[in-house]
């Protein structure tokens, strides 16, 4: 059985649309996938729609956060989406992003980059315009060769010269309002360094006292080192341990399925889970 528990499409981030990488999670031959945009369920009615038979869509979103000044992202399962406190907080998290993304056009403005909001705009489309679409932006006007060159100090990280911050909640209380929703949180991605500071193993412990489900431990950003470090934090700690690709289609090199999670951990996700439940494929629309 084949697990990748983080995706994402064109409601976000991605490029391919979520009825797009629901059919390309089953030729990839996974049988579970999650879609997992940043801070929408967007495209979830899409890709339920899609879903072919075989294979099982888990729903969720990746959740903007911060503490104590560094960025991180939470991933959110099988949440009841329409629970009004949680929606309410995904809504202001969302709004942000505009406002944000304008300031940082006008930072790369000031340097010497020609990028424009109409240019964003469109390589973003129907998403919610974040950093990699301004990063295209960039690819685009030849500043930098790829996506992930753009996320350096010298352009988008976070505290370069054109970063800007955006609203970002309190993990602690996103734990508590996806707990309230009936979801399952696991923090993505802890200890990716190149994308800029990472959240130190005490806070970690912070969190699993206070609720936290697991962290992602096998994915692209961590190397053979952190994962193996990682998987003692976490048997430590009690937490569960998952393996995702993070796809986003074109955007980034990794592939579906490049990471997947162990069947015994994604069942205890969804034992824990109580707001919505995967979805199984039907053969689509």
């Amino acid at each position: 059985m084949r697990i990748d528990l983080h995706t994402h499409s064109t409601a976000s981030d991605g490029t391919d649309t979520p009825a797009e990488l629901v059919l390309g999670a089953a030729a990839a031959g996974l049988d579970v996938v999650a879609l997992t945009d940043h801070d929408t369920t967007r495209g979830h009615a899409e890709a339920i729609a899609a879903l072919p038979e075989g294979l099982t869509l888990v729903t969720g979103a990746e959740l903007s956060c911060r503490i104590d000044g560094t960025s991180m992202h939470m991933l959110a399962y099988l949440f009841d989406p329409a629970e009004p406190t949680l929606l309410a907080e995904r809504e202001l998290v969302r709004d942000d992003r505009v406002p944000r993304a304008k300031s940082m056009i006008t930072k790369l403005n000031a340097l010497g980059v020609p990028v424009t909001w109409e240019q964003v705009a469109r390589i973003a489309g129907d998403g919610s315009v974040g950093r990699p679409h301004i990063a295209s932006a960039l690819v685009e006007l030849g500043v930098v060769p790829t996506v992930g060159d753009a996320f350096t100090d010298q352009w988008l990280a976070d505290g370069g010269r054109a970063y800007v911050e955006k609203h970002e909640t309190d993990p602690f209380e996103a734990i508590r309002l996806v707990k309230g929703a009936g979801g399952v949180c696991v923090f993505a991605h802890p200890a990716a360094v190149k994308r800029g500071r990472t959240v130190p193993e005490s806070a970690i412990a912070e969190m699993a006292a206070a609720g936290l489900d697991g962290i992602e431990v096998d994915h692209m950003d961590h190397d053979p080192d952190t994962r193996a470090r990682l998987r003692g934090l976490a048997a430590e700690l009690g937490l569960l341990v998952t393996g995702s690709s993070d796809y986003h289609g074109s955007r980034k090199s990794v592939s579906l399925g490049e990471f997947t999670t162990d069947p015994e951990v994604y069942g205890e996700i969804t034992r824990r889970a109580t707001g919505a439940f995967p979805v199984p494929g039907t053969g689509g629309a």
